[in-house]
């Protein structure tokens, strides 16, 4: 299994507000922080915002937070709401579709996939959030000479 860079950046967002010791963040903050495109991190955060997990405010004091506390957030869920709900391979065309028992195979594989990732939430992920923040924030470029 391998997860879109699209879940991969919800995860990290999700990581950094959950880590993050100040009460709003931004998507700038976020972007610099792990050296991403703003701009496809907004389309990232606007479906974190979609399924609840984020919440966004706009104007003075506004920002990025979490929608909810980091131990309600199910990493099961947050892939559910960020990849592809199609089959893992596209069998409309194949010739032996009616007769082939990989796609039950690799459904059975992918629910237990999510079946082990609904038991972690996004508390888990953020056991030492110092050390976390530490690795997040901007490097200064070494001195010459």
């Amino acid at each position: 299994m391998r997860l879109s860079r699209h879940s991969d950046y919800a995860i990290r967002v999700l990581i950094h507000l959950g880590a993050a010791a100040t009460p709003a963040t931004s998507i700038a903050a976020i972007a610099e922080a792990f050296g991403i495109s703003r701009f496809h991190l907004m389309k990232v955060v606007q479906g974190l915002v979609h399924g609840g997990f984020v919440a966004a405010r706009r104007g003075r004091g506004g920002g990025l937070t979490l929608a909810r506390d980091p131990g309600e957030i199910a990493l099961g869920a947050v892939l559910r709401h960020t990849e592809a709900t199609e089959a893992m391979v596209p069998c409309a065309t194949c010739r032996i579709a009616p007769a082939c028992t990989l796609p039950p195979l690799l459904g059975r594989a992918m629910a237990a996939f999510l079946a082990v990732l609904d038991q972690a939430n996004l508390a888990d992920l953020l056991a030492d959030p110092q050390a976390l923040l530490g690795l997040l924030q901007p490097t200064k470029p070494a001195r010459e000479g």
